[in-house]
């Protein structure tokens, strides 16, 4: 196995024990996704998503086991589902059974990078009634990412406060 190092972010505190991730490196709540190509999912998100990597356990193939990856102080873990750990990769498709919300500083120059790298966008950019810009975007494991933005960081109306 190869371990790949990660640098502790700001504002850490105590998660679980992972190789190459420092115990105090972890939000309070860190989603786990699986995908049936772990790798592939990886450097999709990486490169569409601006996420960085906090972490990564590959084989001596380059088959990604596990990984963490970063965008500002959040964490999202990344693997390929294993029959024994009771996990599974399988995309539906027809309706999503979760999205995951992401806080972005500029989300068209966010959309523009995520549509530039091949990104499925299911919905544009757009004024959302909860008081953010968002769009949403499905990546190749089928989950579906919400990215916003606050109107007020756009100089709109403030009708719900971060």
């Amino acid at each position: 196995m190869v371990v790949d190092k990660h640098r502790p972010g700001p504002g850490a505190s105590p998660g679980p024990t992972l190789p190459g991730v420092a115990p105090g490196a972890w939000p309070q709540i860190v989603p786990y996704l699986y995908y049936p190509d772990a790798r592939a999912a990886f450097d999709f998100l990486t490169a569409a998503f601006g996420f960085e990597v906090a972490s990564a356990v590959r084989d001596d193939q380059g088959t990604v086991w596990t990984s963490t990856i970063r965008l500002g102080d959040g964490l999202v873990m990344v693997g390929p589902g294993l029959e024994g750990f009771g996990t599974a990769a399988v995309a539906d498709g027809a309706l999503a059974t979760s999205r995951l919300f992401v806080r972005v500083d500029d989300v068209d120059g966010h959309h523009a990078r995520a549509t530039g790298a091949g990104a499925t966008v299911i919905a544009p950019p757009d004024e959302h009634p909860g008081g953010h810009r968002q769009y949403v975007a499905r990546d190749p494991g089928g989950h579906e990412w919400i990215f916003a933005q606050p109107v007020e960081q756009l100089g709109g109306e403030d009708s719900n406060s971060w």
